[in-house]
């Protein structure tokens, strides 16, 4: 062989070492990009380079500071039994799983029936009557939604749900975290809050869901939303998320509520399930999600829910009186801590207001407007609590009777003004 022969294969091996080194490092490089696909295949190849070296019938693992490598003979591949099949939110869950129900709206309908169908046909029609169709009306699963058991008393065992659930039923039905399907009875209902309770015989309860303090809940916080989406046929859902916002105002019903954001999964269905955090307490109900902005664009996790501290207010007043009487104060208002600096500007607000109600408008002949509140106030304090939001408001004015006299604080333009309102029932 020539010397420029030598050359030339010395050349070409120079070029293929280092072609599989770059092929190496692509490897690698595809491995930290594709996840688990790749790196099996790594794996696998020293497996097999492993293997071939090695006579070895029973398995054995190597560790490295990079993982480890386990050996074995071929087809003798077993799982291992020390896997962790608990999750962060895993006991959470069976605090409550029990305790969550599947609601069945059921409504009457209108069917009608004639003389020439198959029943008379076989002569069970009416052949005596003069009028040949007649109109029946039955029972029919209108729609289906959830609920929570939190307590029992007298007999009874009470669920939380929403009103939108259980609207105009006829009927209403639960399913339990059993399988079985029980009657049930509305304690009573509010279409403000979007909230309804619901009792069925103690006797069926096993467990019973407590509540948490909705105050103290924070963003980022992890929460799991639990009930039926789509129907019955996926009860028990768990969908997981964080709290997106504590405390979100919105209108629902030309009516403002403070309720919780989350991005935990919440469809058709979960609307009266629990959020809940990771102690296991129920810290909202759910209610409904944004599916699309205003200008037509789909949206994505944004769920909201009612917190729990409203909740538990309504609840109890409508298993003592079967019904909301509100007091209310005949305005619209928006908590300045979600305005961000151009509404702040554009509404005239100090930037040394940090916290508070805009008073974004006074009904006229109102409670408020008889006092003397007017529009641009910022309210700060109400019977001498301090007032951030909406609920805290709420729940301070929910206390109270009709009639009732509350002193209102608010700031003017910088000076501070406290007005006494003689509270009105709600519309």
């Amino acid at each position: 062989m020539s010397e420029e022969q030598d050359k030339q294969r010395n050349t070409r091996k120079k070029e293929n070492n280092r072609l599989l080194t770059k092929a190496a490092i692509i490897g690698v490089v595809a491995g930290l990009l594709g996840g688990g696909i790749a790196y099996g295949g790594l794996s696998a190849a020293n497996l097999n380079s492993n293997t071939s070296s090695s006579t070895a019938s029973s398995s054995s693992s190597n560790t490295g500071e990079n993982g480890s490598v386990t050996t074995s003979s071929s087809g003798t591949t077993k799982v291992n039994k020390s896997t962790i099949t608990s999750g962060t939110m895993t006991s959470a869950y069976k605090k409550v799983q029990n305790a969550v129900v599947s609601v069945l709206n059921y409504k009457y309908t209108s069917s009608s029936s004639s003389s020439s169908d198959i029943y008379s046909m076989f002569g069970y029609g009416d052949s005596d009557s003069s009028d040949s169709s007649s109109s029946k009306k039955s029972l029919t699963l209108y729609s289906e939604g959830s609920g929570v058991i939190y307590t029992t008393a007298n007999g009874k065992g009470y669920i939380v749900t929403n009103n939108h659930v259980i609207s105009g039923a006829a009927k209403v039905k639960v399913i339990l975290a059993s399988g079985k399907t029980i009657a049930a009875k509305v304690v009573g209902k509010d279409s403000t809050s979007d909230l309804a309770v619901l009792s069925i015989d103690s006797k069926y309860v096993t467990q019973t869901a407590s509540f948490g303090d909705s105050s103290s809940l924070q963003s980022a916080q992890t929460v799991i939303a639990i009930g039926s989406p789509e129907g019955s046929e996926y009860a028990s859902t768990v969908t997981q998320g964080i709290i997106s916002s504590p405390s979100r105002t919105i209108t629902y019903n030309s009516n403002q509520m403070t309720v919780i954001q989350t991005d935990a999964a919440i469809n058709s269905g979960n609307s009266g399930g629990p959020l809940v955090n990771s102690d296991g307490q129920v810290i909202g109900i759910n209610s409904m999600k944004l599916a699309s902005s205003s200008s037509g664009d789909s949206v994505e996790g944004m769920g909201f829910a009612i917190p729990s501290n409203e909740v538990v207010t309504i609840i109890n007043q409508l298993v003592k009186k079967g019904k909301i009487t509100r007091p209310q104060l005949g305005i619209k208002v928006a908590a300045i801590a979600e305005l961000n600096s151009y509404y702040k500007k554009q509404l005239g607000i100090s930037t040394s207001l940090k916290k508070g109600l805009y008073v974004a408008s006074v009904t006229s002949g109102s409670a408020a407007a008889s006092a003397g509140i007017k529009k641009g106030d910022v309210i700060t304090a109400a019977d001498g609590k301090t007032v951030n939001d909406v609920a805290t408001l709420h729940s301070i004015l929910y206390s109270h009777n009709v009639g009732d006299k509350v002193k209102i604080t608010v700031n003017r333009n910088g000076k501070t003004m406290t007005f006494t309102v003689t509270l009105q029932a709600s519309n």
